[in-house]
């Protein structure tokens, strides 16, 4: 049977939360960046995308591309907040969702073809309800495969959608430049093009002997992927080899008190997914990247698998503390490694004991955060020490609304900013 795969990318997902949420920045160009002489672009309004600004040049460039860019620093609580709720509009089409970040994700929606229509028609609807309660665009590309949905989704931005029709997908592909396969880096692509390959169409048309010969076993996979053969399956939490959450920082962090609340957040998130999949990790793993983009993993084994995100973010603590706090740290990770299902074997009086504390707790905090978002109910150290946490309030939806509108009104009332003044010099 032909597979119906829905590629969702959120359009400048950042920098559309921003515009979304103070309404002076729409049609603005805006940047969503750290600091002006040595943090990165997070993401670019499709406004500032003309001067040439992308997410992860240095802001210092993106500054002196768009002078007059509005440059706003990064609010993750909010995008984490959004981002939870578009994949609760997935859930209603599909329970095969392989989210890849917090703006993307694969739909296998093959299934639902008979309750909602064709493929684009899912699209379509995901995509209204997306606008329509959420208030952000997104694009989708739909294909047979996820490699050929992923470069379709691309076709189709901003705030569109893409279909490559069953059958079709060598021609989709034929003419696009050989740096769109999946695995060319610029060194591969330099080799590629000293063999007469340029684009996905010459490497679909050469023989797979040839390749073979000529690029060891990299030949076939490239070979694969230019005739649109892509048998990978979507594979939701419940089914993948780990689940995790990391940040890249809007300015590098130096210590440990810096970092927990970060380590802490990723933490939550990462048992909350699992519960909510149905799954518990054996391991625990800690990413951490430093300034200089070296990277190091730690890891420790549990006697007893967990879903708990407090716990998940005590073994993390401890992993962090080994790691060399001296050295400025640009990104951590925490991640469930070696998942099980969520029924472990009982131990030998595990029949006769009540449900844990923490399980209690964390079916209460799931069913708020269902109702009212992940953010109506956390930790003090989040709420205290996350600027984030501080700036967005914990509201229901109605409350929420309400402070808009205040918000809204108080504007209104003030003295018209013009927002296409030169930004302020970096500071030293």
């Amino acid at each position: 049977m032909t597979r119906a795969i829905i590629h969702i990318d959120m359009d400048a997902f950042y920098a559309s939360v921003e515009q979304r949420d103070a309404p002076e920045l729409r049609g603005k160009p805006v940047i969503v960046g750290g600091h002006p002489q040595r943090g990165v672009v997070l993401a670019a309004s499709y406004e500032v995308r003309p001067f040439g600004v992308r997410s992860a040049i240095p802001m210092a460039r993106a500054i002196k591309l768009a002078p007059r860019a509005i440059v706003v620093p990064p609010r993750f609580s909010a995008y984490v907040d959004a981002s939870e709720a578009v994949f609760r509009i997935f859930e209603r089409y599909t329970p095969l969702i392989e989210p890849l970040s917090l703006d993307e994700a694969f739909l296998d929606v093959t299934g639902s073809l008979g309750l909602f229509g064709t493929v684009g028609d899912i699209a379509r609807r995901i995509r209204a309800e997306i606008k329509k309660e959420i208030e952000l665009p997104a694009s989708a590309g739909i294909a047979e495969v996820k490699f050929v949905a992923k470069i379709a989704s691309d076709f189709a931005k901003p705030n569109g959608q893409h279909e490559v029709a069953p059958g079709t997908s060598r021609e989709f592909l034929a003419p696009l430049p050989i740096s769109r396969l999946w695995g060319v880096g610029p060194k591969t692509e330099e080799v590629l093009k000293r063999h007469g390959l340029n684009t996905i169409g010459d490497v679909a048309s050469h023989e797979l002997e040839w390749l073979v010969g000529k690029l060891g076993s990299s030949g076939q996979h490239f070979w694969e992927l230019s005739r649109g053969l892509d048998e990978r399956v979507v594979v939701p939490d419940r089914y993948a080899k780990s689940v995790g959450a990391q940040d890249t920082f809007e300015e590098d962090l130096l210590g440990e008190e810096a970092l927990k609340p970060h380590l802490h957040s990723q933490a939550l998130r990462v048992g909350r997914r699992m519960r909510k999949s149905g799954v518990k990790a054996r391991c625990v793993q800690l990413t951490v990247k430093y300034s200089d983009f070296t990277q190091i993993t730690r890891r420790v084994t549990l006697d007893v698998a967990t879903d708990d995100g407090q716990l998940l973010y005590r073994e993390a603590l401890t992993l962090l503390q080994k790691a060399d706090l001296r050295r400025k740290i640009r990104l951590t990770g925490v991640s469930g490694q070696e998942l099980t299902g969520g029924d472990d074997q009982l131990g030998l009086f595990a029949a006769d004991e009540p449900p844990k504390k923490s399980e209690k707790l964390n079916l209460a905090l799931d069913a708020i955060a269902s109702k009212f978002g992940s953010k109506a109910v956390v930790t003090a150290d989040l709420r205290q020490d996350d600027p984030d946490e501080a700036r967005d309030g914990f509201y229901s939806e109605d409350k929420r609304e309400t402070a808009a509108k205040a918000e809204r009104e108080r504007r209104q009332q003030q003295p018209r900013v013009e927002r296409d003044e030169e930004p302020p010099p970096p500071e030293d």
